[in-house]
């Protein structure tokens, strides 16, 4: 998340409000110290994103995520569904 200056969100306040209405989120700081989130409105009425970007997926999937094979593959089948017919 990139950091904003009180300073720069006052001369560029609507380029910013536009770039976090398009999805992203900003840190402002004062002095150099984290104050506030900047997030679309969705986010802060829910608390959450619905979609997130596949950087933020890599980050929590780390380098062991493989994308080129069946996303089956990665499902743990041990799980069954208890109502099911045999």
């Amino acid at each position: 998340m990139e950091t904003v200056g009180v300073r720069e969100l006052r001369q560029n306040a609507s380029a910013l409000l536009r770039r976090v209405e398009n999805g992203e989120r900003l840190q402002v700081s004062v002095s150099g110290r984290h104050v506030a989130d900047l997030v679309p409105a969705a986010v802060a009425q829910t608390g959450r994103r619905t979609w997130l970007t596949y950087d933020e997926i890599a980050d929590v999937l780390g380098t062991d995520a493989r994308l080129d094979r069946p996303a089956d593959d990665e499902l743990d089948h041990g799980l069954r569904d208890p109502f099911a017919t045999p």
